[in-house]
């Protein structure tokens, strides 16, 4: 297939550093083209995977993240030179891109990476069946199941890029962006209660995350919680390989949570509260712990030497490789391209054998690439 794939325009892709959303694009492009498809990406930046590239911004405008104009020129820029462009099938990962889908030649894919409530479900509702979507986790899709949905697709990463380490070292590890949602401060909380040093490294650049890290992670750090700075790609990893357990304290519906399969691809378990699409990611009591409450998180910590890294990094290979992603949006770029009567009918297929594997849907290693 001829597939165009639109990325952000706040960061490189892949980035340098701090970037989910591309570096799950860059994963894909080096999938599908593995695969043999012919991929062209519009993106901010300089070039860093196998497809065509074209820029839409010289360099990526990262110290403007959160204001609208980038992302509108970023939208119209891309569709100017679609429009250029003879392909099969778009796959947007941006916010206003979907926008241009009505007057696109080749049909819209988007994967919703946030929030699909509220303001941002009624967007995707006026959109309507002007494109296909693509829910990250069965979790995001729940919150609004009257969007159209073409499937679900875990996100993936490139597990032999990641360092496996068996023998890990005596403290613990938050990464994140600085939001309240993410929890750091119940991280430092819950590591300090369990006796263990807690490393913090994460995106602190908008205003909304200084707030929050002023408020509530500053005053708590101390000689056994240090913040260590927004960690490069090599950095990253060095911490995650090394990390007692990644404490993943999130108190929002998560609709993925990037760093739980980067900490499982180092071998590393994952401590986290169950909201959002944790338990479709972690298996509880073998790749992490999973717990109800921030006050259930420190016995979690303490226990985390006991679970097998060669377990994590297993769950890795075979639910959240890049194989396995590349080849779940394959099928969902064909069935959009066969048009809705061809969908409609799968659909239908789809519902039936839901229907009949239902008994095995509580399986604790269940996988859902795509449904």
């Amino acid at each position: 297939m001829r597939i165009l794939m639109v990325a952000p325009p706040w960061y490189d892709v892949p980035p340098s550093g701090y970037g989910g959303i591309e570096s799950m694009v860059a994963g894909l492009v080096a999938g599908l083209t593995r695969r043999g498809h012919d991929v062209t990406m519009i993106g901010a930046g300089t070039a860093g995977t196998p497809a065509r590239f074209l820029a839409t911004y010289g360099r990526a405008p990262s110290e403007r993240i959160g204001e609208a104009l980038p992302e509108v020129l970023h939208a119209a820029r891309a569709y100017a030179m679609s429009s250029k462009l003879v392909v099969d099938v778009i796959h947007d990962h941006s916010l206003a891109g979907p926008l241009t889908a009505p007057a696109q030649a080749a049909p819209t894919v988007i994967t919703c990476h946030g929030e699909v409530g509220g303001e941002y479900g009624e967007y995707y509702r006026v959109l309507g069946a002007g494109m296909s979507m693509v829910a990250i986790s069965e979790a995001q899709r729940r919150i609004a199941p009257d969007l159209n949905w073409a499937g679900v697709v875990h996100n993936a990463v490139d597990v032999e890029a990641f360092p496996f380490r068996e023998r890990k070292e005596d403290w613990t590890l938050w990464l994140g962006r600085f939001s309240e949602d993410k929890g750091a401060h119940l991280a430092i909380d819950a590591a300090r209660a369990a006796g263990r040093r807690i490393l913090l490294a994460g995106k602190l650049t908008e205003k909304t995350e200084h707030d929050y890290f002023d408020a509530h992670v500053g005053p708590r750090l101390g000689p056994d919680a240090e913040y260590v700075g927004e960690a490069d790609t090599a950095r990253k990893r060095e911490l995650l390989a090394a990390a007692r357990c990644l404490v993943f304290p999130v108190v929002w519906e998560e609709p993925f949570g990037m760093v739980m399969i980067e900490a499982m691809a180092c071998g590393t378990p994952v401590v986290a509260l169950g909201r959002g699409a944790v338990p479709e990611v972690v298996v509880d009591g073998v790749t992490g712990f999973i717990r109800g409450t921030p006050a259930e998180l420190s016995a979690a910590i303490e226990a985390a030497d006991v679970l097998d890294p060669h377990a994590c990094r297993s769950r890795a290979e075979r639910f959240f490789g890049l194989e396995t992603m590349a080849r779940a949006y394959e099928a969902i770029y064909r069935r959009v391209i066969a048009g809705p009567s061809r969908r409609a009918e799968e659909r239908v297929a789809a519902s039936a054998a839901a229907s009949a594997a239902g008994s095995a849907a509580g399986s604790r290693d269940l996988a859902m690439p795509v449904n």
